[in-house]
């Protein structure tokens, strides 16, 4: 009698989770054989560029380092972290060095101002003591005072009736002159001088302000500011020396300030200090190319004084 083997039943799968109506699968069983069959041919029908490309070896190449490109800083102007007032003043140290005598730590008058025209350092020597040769005339002295006053009075009337918003910042700011010049002016009228009319120096200035304003509020607003700042600071110099050779140490009005002048420069200071903080670079550099004008101006209004 033969024996047939019974094929062995393989156990039933069953899902991993419970249920009234559990599902039982049956799955064939694979030899070692089929299965070898199987995954040769899934290689077959597999694509044969893919098939190649996952045999052959990956070879990785070291690339160049990517250099970041370095970014350059512009290089800050000589008091340009301070300001546009101290950009100015280090335009009026330039010149001062310029006309032939340097610039010292002992020459500072009110927060570092320095004198920056030829004739206000000479007046004094190096040890700061008043030089005997400059001597002014009574004639000279009052060409200057009528082209002094001729400029403040144009400078205030261009702030006061001026449209523009930027020019509300400096009106009734303490340092007007207008005023304290016209009491001068009468005063020496009625010692019996003559009262000259203004001079090419003064008139010169003064239009040059008017079709600055009309143009350019930075502008116009840098000389504003070199006007006051060159009185209060060179000034203050040429008072001491008339004073004592043509008026007896007379102090005139237009020497005279109501409260702290160094408070009154430093409001005046920082208001357009605050305004240039809007300004172009641009706009920056034609106000340093302005200061120099300004002082030159200055200079020739001056120098009448020894004319």
């Amino acid at each position: 009698m033969l024996l047939t083997a019974k094929p062995i039943r393989e156990p039933p799968l069953h899902l991993p989770f419970s249920s009234p109506h559990s599902v039982r699968l049956k799955l064939p069983r694979i030899s070692t054989r089929n299965m070898r069959n199987f995954q040769t041919s899934i290689i077959c029908c597999s694509d044969s560029n893919t098939s190649a490309a996952a045999s052959s070896p990956v070879t990785v190449t070291n690339a160049p380092p990517v250099l970041k490109k370095r970014k350059r800083y512009r290089k800050l102007y000589p008091g340009e972290s301070i300001g546009i007032t101290e950009e100015m003043r280090f335009v009026a140290m330039r010149l001062r060095n310029i006309n032939g005598k340097k610039y010292s730590d002992d020459e500072k008058n009110i927060d570092g101002a320095e004198n920056s025209n030829s004739l206000e350092a000479s007046s004094e020597d190096d040890n700061g003591s008043e030089d005997d040769s400059w001597q002014p005339s009574m004639e000279g002295f009052l060409k200057y005072l009528v082209d002094s006053k001729l400029v403040f009075n144009t400078v205030e009337r261009i702030v006061d009736e001026s449209g523009d918003v930027s020019y509300a910042y400096f009106r009734k700011n303490g340092l007007e002159r207008s005023e304290g010049l016209s009491k001068d002016l009468e005063w020496f009228s009625q010692q019996g001088l003559m009262i000259p009319d203004p001079s090419s120096p003064g008139l010169s200035y003064a239009k040059y302000l008017e079709e600055l304003a009309e143009t350019s509020a930075p502008l116009f607003l840098c000389h504003l500011y070199n006007i006051y700042f060159s009185h209060i600071a060179g000034g203050q110099v040429i008072a001491r020396q008339v004073s004592k050779k043509l008026l007896e140490r007379k102090e005139l009005e237009f020497y005279r300030w109501e409260g702290d002048v160094s408070e009154l420069l430093k409001d005046v200071r920082e208001k357009l200090n605050m305004l240039a903080e809007h300004w172009s670079r641009d706009e920056k550099n034609r106000c340093l190319k302005e200061a120099t004008k300004s002082f030159r101006f200055l200079g020739q209004i001056v120098r009448l004084i020894i004319l």
